[in-house]
């Protein structure tokens, strides 16, 4: 007969087993996002595809979503590099047959990424774009100056 010790410790390594294996699932670099556009992960670079989980999603978000991204400002100082929005901390060219060229920046720049991470929450709230913007330029401007105009 099992003594109630060990049946408590059974049902405790079970518990923690389970929300180990279900915290694990997300990280195949599938997007976690389904409601969302993503770009497949198909033609992207090695060191995007081995960035961390929430890093090459916000790649994926950024390929598929140009029309959103190139509207939102970044705050790290990326604008000194030539960068003209949060789009362009992601992708530095798109040829006229569609291949994209990524820009390695936003490997290494946390900004960039809560910046394109805080989008798409809001985007999945139902927010707006132009809230959205607001919501950036408010957030970030503590880091640095923005890479794009103000919005009036």
């Amino acid at each position: 007969m099992q003594t109630p010790r060990k049946i408590y410790f059974l049902i405790l390594l079970a518990v923690f087993s389970t929300g180990l294996l279900a915290g694990c699932a997300g990280s195949s670099g599938e997007p976690r996002n389904s409601d969302i556009a993503m770009a497949s992960l198909e033609g992207m670079p090695a060191e995007v595809r081995d960035a961390p989980p929430v890093v090459l999603e916000s790649y994926q978000f950024a390929a598929a979503n140009p029309e959103i991204l190139s509207q939102l400002p970044c705050f790290c100082g990326c604008g000194d590099m030539g960068h003209s929005s949060n789009y362009a901390c992601y992708v530095k060219d798109v040829a006229a047959d569609g291949k994209i060229t990524y820009d390695p920046h936003a490997l290494g720049c946390s900004i960039c990424v809560d910046i394109t991470q805080d989008a798409m929450r809001m985007l999945k709230e139902g927010k707006p774009l132009p809230e959205i913007r607001v919501f950036v330029d408010e957030t970030y401007a503590q880091y640095g100056p923005s890479n794009m105009p103000p919005t009036e």
